[in-house]
C-alpha cells in the first residue's frame, strides 16, 4: 500500500529534480560559468550529484515535509523547507565565499535565493500531494 510519506518523498524528489534541472540548464551559462569560470567541470560528476540529491531530499523530508504532514498543512512544510534550504545553501555558499579566492558574491546571493525557493517548493509539493493522497483513503 502506498502511504502518505511515500507520496511525499517521491513528489518532493521529482519536484526538486525537475526545478533544479531547469534552473541549472538556464543559469549555468548565465551565472555559474561566467562567475566561476575555470572552477567548473565541463560536465558534472554524476555519483556525487546522486548522493547529494538523495541526502538532501531525505534531510528536508525529515525536517520539513513530515512536520508539515503532522501539522496537516502544506504551508508548514513550505516555511520549514524554506528555512532548511536557506541554511543548507548558506552553509555551502558562505563557506565558499569565505574560503575560495574569486568566489563571486553574485553567485552566493543567487544560489541562496534559489536554494530557499527550491526547497520550499519541493517540500510544499510533497506535503500537499501526501495530504491529498491520504484524504482520499
Amino acid at each position: 500500500m502506498v502511504t502518505g510519506w511515500m507520496v511525499a518523498i517521491v513528489v518532493s524528489a521529482v519536484t526538486m529534480l525537475v526545478l533544479d534541472g531547469i534552473w541549472l540548464s538556464l543559469m549555468a551559462s548565465r551565472l555559474y560559468r561566467p562567475g566561476l569560470g575555470g572552477m567548473l567541470r565541463d560536465s558534472f560528476a554524476l555519483p556525487p550529484a546522486i548522493v547529494f540529491y538523495v541526502v538532501y531530499v531525505i534531510g528536508f523530508t525529515v525536517l520539513a515535509v513530515l512536520p508539515g504532514l503532522s501539522a496537516g498543512r502544506w504551508t508548514a512544510a513550505l516555511w520549514r523547507g524554506a528555512v532548511f534550504g536557506f541554511v543548507a545553501y548558506a552553509t555551502y555558499d558562505l563557506t565558499n565565499l569565505a574560503t575560495l579566492r574569486g568566489w563571486p558574491l553574485s553567485v552566493t546571493l543567487a544560489d541562496l535565493a534559489w536554494g530557499t525557493v527550491l526547497t520550499a517548493l519541493a517540500a510544499a509539493s510533497g506535503a500537499a500531494a501526501a495530504l491529498w493522497w491520504t484524504s482520499r483513503l
